[in-house]
């Protein structure tokens, strides 16, 4: 397992009974998990300090609960980047701190390159990935789906002094992008894709992992530029493992590229000393 390190104002405190007990710049937040089946004593004493916590209802989705006043976006730091983070009514924080493991990944085969590098980054959510990449020096294409997603990364560019980067932000269906680039004869050096197990594009399209993931990597191999850098796919369902995803390369990439691995990505457990695992990349690359 590879672990995301270097964070600055994020802590996976503890974890127990389908939760994680998390630090959050100055807030501590307890947020479920499903990995976490296991019913430990929660003997840290932050268990009983935290400033909200997120129930999940049995109809789906579920609520924050504040113990004090409700938490308003603040900045979190990671390497050089900062991030603007804040409650979401799904649980998250605008944020995966294990990802990180991946962007060092990134930052790395960019900067060992001599080559300009062009970066497609595809369900991109926050912009993680994006930014990670275009501090190493890469030019980046943002795509997701939700305009208010694009904008928040846009905050954390700016936030970050990367808002002059060649960044191009766009809104669009992710598929559909795909097959207009296609068409417009495109091509990138490297190509992150971190698609969720389920979603809606912008006009109701309807994305399911394991439905659509092996079309878009079979047209994302027409995207690649002739000596490409890496390619990356995430996944957080577990019904796609890492041995699945590394197949997935192998069958529609992995002819561009010297090596394809795959390995579960996570988080140190501060109390335990014991690592998390948070998801799966699939990583071809040269």
């Amino acid at each position: 397992m590879r672990l995301a390190a270097n964070w600055k104002d994020y802590e996976l405190i503890d974890a127990s009974s389908n939760n994680r007990l998390e630090r959050w710049g100055n807030k501590i937040l307890i947020r479920p998990d499903p990995q976490v089946i296991w019913n430990t004593p929660k003997k840290n004493s932050l268990w009983k300090k935290a400033d909200a916590c997120y129930h999940r209802s049995s109809q789906g989705g579920g609520n924050w609960e504040y113990f004090g006043d409700e938490i308003n976006s603040q900045q979190i730091c990671w390497q050089d980047l900062k991030f603007n983070v804040k409650p979401t009514g799904f649980k998250h924080m605008g944020l995966f701190p294990e990802q990180a493991a991946n962007w060092e990944f990134f930052i790395k085969k960019i900067k060992d390159t001599k080559n300009k590098v062009s970066v497609l980054n595809l369900f991109a959510y926050t912009g993680g990935a994006t930014l990670a990449c275009a501090k190493a020096g890469a030019s980046v294409c943002h795509v997701d789906a939700s305009k208010g997603m694009v904008l928040w990364a846009k905050e954390n560019a700016k936030s970050s002094g990367l808002e002059k980067s060649p960044i191009r932000w766009i809104v669009d269906d992710c598929e559909k992008f795909v097959l207009r680039e296609i068409r417009r004869g495109r091509k990138y050096d490297a190509i992150i894709l971190d698609p969720p197990s389920y979603g809606r594009g912008p006009s109701g399209e309807i994305w399911k992992i394991e439905d659509k993931i092996y079309h878009l990597l079979i047209n994302l191999s027409q995207l690649l530029s002739d000596m490409p850098l890496f390619f990356a796919l995430n996944s957080y369902t577990c019904g796609l493992s890492p041995s699945t995803m590394k197949y997935l390369l192998d069958l529609t990439v992995s002819k561009l590229f010297l090596n394809v691995s795959c390995d579960e990505i996570g988080l140190k457990v501060k109390t335990t000393n014991f690592e998390l695992p948070c998801g799966s990349t699939a990583l071809a690359f040269n």
